[in-house]
């Protein structure tokens, strides 16, 4: 109860984590689920109800005798950290006036925030998509930064938090290239003016005011605030940046005890991670810090770094909105490229990594029903019921109305050769990644393998000779489906059994309505890759894992190891060998490429029954 109830609540502020980390280990500690039930109801109207959230949902997804609990989505609960106040004020009154079979959903215009004068803005249907916010809030709850070390040491947490954030940034710069933006440039000198403004239109109902902004040209500061028992320099964590590379470059980090621990070529990424995310698992967090963390919070302290105008944090301060925030992804640029400081250490893969002997890709192909090789965005209507998150005089249904990205389904089609005279079992691997740069130039192989976005990977068993190989993008192993981004918890809800256990888990994955990048009204080049790796050297030796087996490349499996052996991002994760400067240089007989488009329509066109599953796209 050290943090009032119409305080801030943060993870990225210590403090906070402390707090909400011991709420955690009550919740996890009650032996029955009564007795969880009795303490929960206690605290649910005396702590933080941000932290309170948190806190519960981390708990029924770690505990075994609640994984059948469903886990509302945030935007349910906290319909203020994604819809703008006015809208909300709205929708009271359509609550207070109209019966509940006669409301209308309150629309959400695209553009609320900033008009196009502001560049930035041309992203924001992508930087401020509900469905992206909430991924990055779910995956947070599955990999909490404190706690019970069984529910913060997963396997390869660290890597998992570096692939994670490398994709998304990877992700966005596409979408800017798309837009006629330039890629981001890392935030790397903390002394310098920001130039980019964010205004997020966005008021706390639990606190009841609005959301600080930062205006361009604002500049980061000492930050000094006891009432949220924070304080460090920029000095600070330009210190412990330069130890993390220091580390980089020596091969090895400093323990606690003063040993050094090797960055070895399996484990270093992992290690790496855990001392950028400053989690629990940080091997000496006095000396390297907190870097990532207060990185967020010395951004979103930037207006008030003292507490003079008793101002709360900027969005940064928050996993549930800092992705609207453009400067979230020069913060993340700067963060991704002291892990990739570190991959450029490691040795190439060889020629022998990276072949499956006797296994050739014959072709590769994208099927739609419309244009071969030419895929199809354009805008959707959804809707959110804000009823569960606002308290009104009459209950019942109050929906919200909102546009976002979307595209007609397709499928990939794969012809594989195993020359091989026995049966082989392969991985096959799907990158899309743009081809040329923002003046229109070929990306070389160096610049365009960390803007290769990772589409799907799953098992496939070769018989000997030809293998045509069909795999739905709706089956992609990044992305959950549209229901479970944005799902009513009364519909469609199991009974009981393994089948729900993997409705609460699910929530955690990549929105699937985001899986392709927007593409351009001419249609968008991009590279198609498809690989087929060697299956006894991608295998994890354990059980089958029962549950939830959507989005496993950004979430991994519960309570299991990472189901594939390589390096995230393999075979993308490191420096070309020698010759290979271009994309099709690197290539061996077990990868393809082909060219493919990505067209925009800036049409608004109806979803299916199923949200993105069945998108089919008839044109007149």
């Amino acid at each position: 109860m050290q943090l009032g109830r119409d305080e801030p609540f943060s993870l990225f502020i210590p403090a906070h984590r402390k707090i909400s980390s011991r709420l955690i280990d009550i919740f996890l500690g009650m032996r029955t689920y009564e007795d969880l039930l009795s303490v929960a109801a206690y605290c649910r109207d005396r702590v933080n109800p941000n932290m309170f959230i948190y806190a519960l949902s981390v708990a029924l997804l770690h505990r075994p005798d609640t994984k059948d609990l469903p886990i509302p989505s945030l935007s349910e609960i906290f319909p203020d950290k994604y819809i703008g106040g006015g809208f909300l004020s709205r929708a009271r009154i359509e609550a207070e006036i109209v019966p509940t079979g006669s409301r209308v959903p309150i629309e959400i215009p695209r553009d609320y925030t900033a008009s196009d004068l502001d560049e930035e803005h041309r992203v924001a249907y992508w930087r401020e998509d509900i469905g992206i916010n909430l991924h990055h809030w779910h995956w947070h709850l599955v990999y909490p930064f404190e706690g019970d070390i069984r529910i913060v040491q997963k396997d390869r947490r660290g890597e998992l938090f570096y692939y994670m954030h490398q994709q998304i940034m990877a992700r966005y710069n596409c979408e800017r290239l798309c837009n006629r933006l330039g890629r981001v440039k890392r935030f790397i000198n903390w002394r310098e003016p920001i130039p980019e403004a964010y205004f997020p239109k966005l008021d706390s109902i639990v606190a009841g005011r609005t959301w600080p902004a930062r205006p361009s040209g604002a500049t980061l500061q000492d930050i000094n605030r006891p009432a949220d028992q924070v304080n460090f320099d920029i000095q600070d964590l330009e210190r412990w940046r330069d130890r993390i590379f220091e580390g980089i470059h020596a091969g090895s980090v400093v323990g606690q005890r003063g040993e050094r621990i090797p960055l070895t070529e399996k484990d270093g990424i992992d290690i790496l991670g855990n001392i950028m995310e400053a989690s629990i698992l940080s091997p000496n967090p006095g000396f390297y810090g907190d870097l990532h963390n207060l990185g967020h919070v010395a951004i979103s302290y930037c207006h008030d770094p003292d507490h003079r105008y008793l101002e709360r944090f900027g969005i940064m301060g928050d996993s549930a909105t800092a992705m609207r925030d453009p400067v979230f992804y020069r913060w993340h640029a700067f963060v991704d490229d002291v892990f990739q400081e570190y991959k450029q250490t490691l040795p190439e893969y060889t020629e022998s990594q990276l072949d499956f002997p006797g296994v050739e890709i014959s072709s590769i192909g994208l099927t739609t029903n419309q244009q071969r090789n030419v895929l199809n965005t354009y805008w959707t209507q959804s809707t959110l019921d804000l009823s569960r998150g606002l308290d009104f005089t009459q209950r019942g249904t109050v929906l919200a109305k909102f546009t976002h990205l979307n595209h007609a389904d397709f499928s990939y089609r794969i012809v594989v050769n195993n020359r091989n005279n026995t049966p082989q079992r392969g991985t096959v691997r799907i990158f899309i990644g743009p081809k040329e740069d923002e003046r229109g130039l070929p990306f070389t192989f160096r610049q365009q393998k960390n803007l290769m976005m990772e589409m799907d990977k799953f098992t496939v068993s070769l018989r000997p000779g030809e293998n045509t190989i069909n795999r739905n993008s709706t089956e992609s192993s990044v992305t959950i489906p549209y229901e479970r981004t944005f799902r009513n918890l009364e519909q469609g809800r199991p009974l009981g059994g393994e089948g729900l256990e993997s409705f609460n888990f699910c929530g955690c994955g990549w929105p699937h309505h985001m899986l392709l990048p927007k593409g351009t009204k001419a249609g968008y080049p991009m590279d198609l890759f498809v690989m087929v790796s060697n299956y006894e050297l991608d295998a994890v030796q354990q059980e089958e894992p029962t549950g939830c087996r959507d989005a496993v490349s950004f979430c991994g499996l519960k309570d299991r190891k990472y189901p594939d052996a390589r390096p995230m991002g393999y075979p993308f994760d490191r420096q070309p060998r020698p010759r290979a400067e271009t994309l099709p240089q690197f290539l061996t007989g077990n990868m393809a490429i082909t060219e493919i488009s990505v067209k925009f329509m800036d049409v608004v066109i109806p979803r299916g029954r199923s949200g993105s599953i069945g998108n089919t796209l008839t044109l007149s």
